[in-house]
């Protein structure tokens, strides 16, 4: 690409994140859309997310931020929506709120975090802007796109280049050519307004306005090498520089007298965050040299023994947990992990002892429980492990893997009718819609109610509709490409010379 070409498609991506707070609107409306639509938007977003990008399903993690936000959100006199928290498994800065309360982080923008109050200062300013409605004001009623549409420029503004360079343009280019203005001005003018409202109830939950000008500083300063690496946050938040003065200004009007202590979550969430979901190599390699530095940090121990262990070194994992036991000897989440490793390394009685340790702590403990199921089934206790799956069912239905374990433990027991029905689940959550299917409708053998087997009807006529739509998507994709491919070769077959044709200067 040429340095122009490069200057234009910057100016372009300039254009379409400048739409981040005034997305689809149109001049003189004061009409938003309805709390219902901004439901449906938030549903399409959230499947164009998932369809790109990793949100962390890690139970530790997605408590932790959502018990930040909650703070925040328990000082508001009223909560425009239910919230929802997200951690996108990113390593780039940006954080954004959607429309109905569902607020996104990436993992890279907490890795970059030095204490609680940067967290909590980027989710105050995106509570605010869900609160105060501002991209429900910025889509017009009279003349909108569909929702899908909306939920579409919406993903090609705020995902940036994660989402490749041609899902994003294409995305935004197809709704900015149905004729809806962008106003910066009105976006500004939004941002102000968030940091009214997120600093007045930050500092009401106790936390200072110096977390979220630190993280705006860290981003603003640091060096990026061109217009792709910038990070969408500061181009879709625009008037970073104006922001951080308004911030300072209102810290010296309405000091916090005491300031909120970071808690202790805060520094295992991160951990987790670097060890886990982070470059596997780069996280070997830090942990490595923090233990060597500090062989009684706990949390650099606990980080080394998480990075060997999702490397597959369980062994040497198992060594890291126990001297980071050694220095905090009633740590759930540690004891856990190394339940974990044992439980991966087949030996079972020593991982129930971890796991049953773990739960004696923190009664509740999603993965503990988790893998206290796995553990009993292992060892062909099937009751209990029902017991033990049904719980992290009922408290955690979306945890990865939990319809699929409560279908096997009940096809360990004999249980068939259960064991499809849950299986069935799972697909339908995986939209494996051939596979849910197939196991619902062999539930309907179960020993069920009447109430029960309508309602697997039901979902086997959605699942049917949804198959059939999905092939019908695949079909049209095959048909475009086809297209696509065709008029690529006329194209190049109408610019070709052809060979058996004499060019007039060989006759001449």
């Amino acid at each position: 690409m040429t340095l122009i070409r490069k200057k234009m498609a910057g100016a372009l991506a300039g254009i379409f994140v400048c739409a981040a707070l005034t997305v689809l609107a149109a001049p003189g409306l004061s009409m938003a859309i309805t709390a219902g639509e901004e439901e449906k938007i938030a549903e399409k977003f959230l499947k164009i997310v998932k369809a790109h990008f990793e949100i962390i399903d890690d139970p530790f993690i997605a408590d932790y931020i959502s018990g930040t936000g909650n703070k925040i959100l328990s000082t508001f006199p009223k909560k425009a929506f239910d919230y929802h928290f997200y951690v996108i498994k990113e390593n780039s800065y940006n954080a954004f709120a959607m429309p109905a309360g569902h607020i996104f982080i990436n993992s890279g923008l907490i890795a970059a975090m030095e204490n609680e109050n940067e967290l909590a200062g980027i989710l105050s300013h995106e509570i605010a802007h869900v609160q105060l409605r501002h991209i429900s004001q910025s889509i017009e009623r009279g003349s909108k796109v569909s929702l899908l549409t909306a939920a579409g420029l919406l993903a090609g503004i705020f995902l940036g280049p994660g989402m490749g360079a041609a899902a994003s343009n294409a995305l935004a280019v197809g709704s900015l050519a149905a004729g809806h203005s962008i106003m910066l001005a009105h976006s500004r003018e939004h941002e102000v307004q968030a940091d009214q409202i997120g600093l007045k109830y930050l500092m009401k939950a106790g936390y200072s306005g110096a977390g979220l000008l630190t993280i705006l500083k860290k981003m603003r300063d640091k060096t990026w090498f061109g217009p792709d690496h910038i990070p969408v946050y500061l181009t879709t938040h625009p008037a970073v520089k104006d922001r951080m003065a308004y911030i300072e200004t209102q810290m010296k009007r309405r000091p916090v007298l005491k300031t909120r202590p970071d808690h202790p979550d805060f520094e295992k969430a991160k951990t987790r965050i670097a060890a886990l979901y982070g470059d596997a190599r780069l996280a070997l390699n830090r942990f490595k040299n923090d233990t060597r530095k500090d062989p009684q940090n706990p949390m650099a121990l606990y980080g080394y023994g998480l990075a060997l262990a999702e490397s597959g070194q369980n062994a040497q994992a198992e060594g890291f947990f126990l001297k980071a036991l050694g220095e905090r000897p009633f740590e759930p989440d540690i004891l856990t992990d190394l339940g974990r490793v044992y439980y991966l390394q087949g030996d079972y009685g020593q991982a129930l002892s971890a796991l049953e340790g773990a739960l004696a702590i923190r009664p509740g403990h999603i993965q503990a429980l988790f893998f206290l199921a796995r553990t009993r089934m292992a060892m062909k206790d099937y009751d209990a492990a029902l017991d033990a799956v049904e719980t992290v069912a009922d408290r955690r239905p979306d945890y990865q893997n939990v319809l699929y374990l409560l279908g096997k433990t009940h096809g360990k027991k004999g249980d068939m009718g259960n064991a499809h029905y849950w299986l069935g689940l799972h697909h339908r959550k995986k939209e494996e819609w051939k596979t849910a299917i197939f196991h619902l409708k062999r539930a309907l053998a179960g020993d069920f109610s009447a109430a029960k087997k309508e309602k697997i009807q039901k979902m086997i006529a959605d699942a049917s509709k949804k198959k059939r739509e999905r092939e019908r998507e695949l079909e049209e994709e095959e048909e475009r490409k086809k297209y696509q491919t065709w008029s690529k070769q006329r194209n190049f077959m109408v610019k070709v010379p052809r060979p058996w044709v004499a060019d007039r200067r060989d006759v001449e």
